[in-house]
């Protein structure tokens, strides 16, 4: 992007942007104007910046920060289509152990109509995957959850469910939310809401 699309924001070309450790963040920016680039940024997937992205203390490696620090909720999802939606959940699961069998069923249970967590996930629809990909990032410990346009495909009464789950583990995990939009949204209190 250019300086000149990049002038008003909170975030860019800013000398210095911190989020805070418990907070939760809201960030607004039309399509096409790097949110989904900011929160690769953050996450380590793309390196393609300039300046210095810090954690609060040094990290080996970016994936070491993603197991122990971080989760990303991927805006296209990130998922397996030929394995079950629980087949999805449970190997992210099998790298941080982080859930019990119990707790990875009841999320989905939560969030998914009867019987859908036992189907390949390319039956399911673009909504019901995208609650998929939810529990999915919530299957591991965190200080930050990023999440990218969660609620893109639902509708407004799935995405308060979708967010009570998120805020349940969010509060659990004494951990900082950043979510990205395309305008406002109002599924969590927010501290903070920056323009790209």
């Amino acid at each position: 992007m250019s300086e000149s699309e990049v002038a008003g924001s909170d975030i860019y070309l800013q000398p210095r942007v911190l989020f805070e450790h418990g907070k939760k963040y809201m960030i607004c920016a039309r399509s096409g104007h790097g949110k989904t680039s900011l929160l690769n940024f953050i996450y380590g997937s793309n390196l393609n910046y300039d300046g210095t992205i810090t954690y609060g203390e040094p990290v080996a490696s970016p994936f070491d920060l993603r197991l122990r620090k971080l989760s990303y909720l991927f805006q296209d999802l990130a998922l397996f289509p030929e394995l079950t939606a629980l087949e999805n959940v449970q190997i992210k699961n099998s790298l941080t152990g982080h859930k019990s069998d119990d707790e990875m069923e009841a999320m989905l249970d939560s969030v998914l109509p009867a019987g859908k967590k036992n189907q390949p996930l390319r039956t399911l629809s673009l909504g019901q995957r995208q609650r998929v990909a939810a529990v999915r990032a919530l299957c591991q410990p965190f200080e930050f959850l990023l999440m990218d346009e969660p609620f893109s495909h639902l509708d407004r009464e799935t995405s308060q469910a979708v967010a009570d789950m998120v805020m349940r583990e969010v509060d659990a995990q004494q951990a900082s939310l950043i979510v990205t939009a395309l305008d406002p949204i109002d599924y969590f209190h927010f501290d903070t809401t920056l323009n790209l």
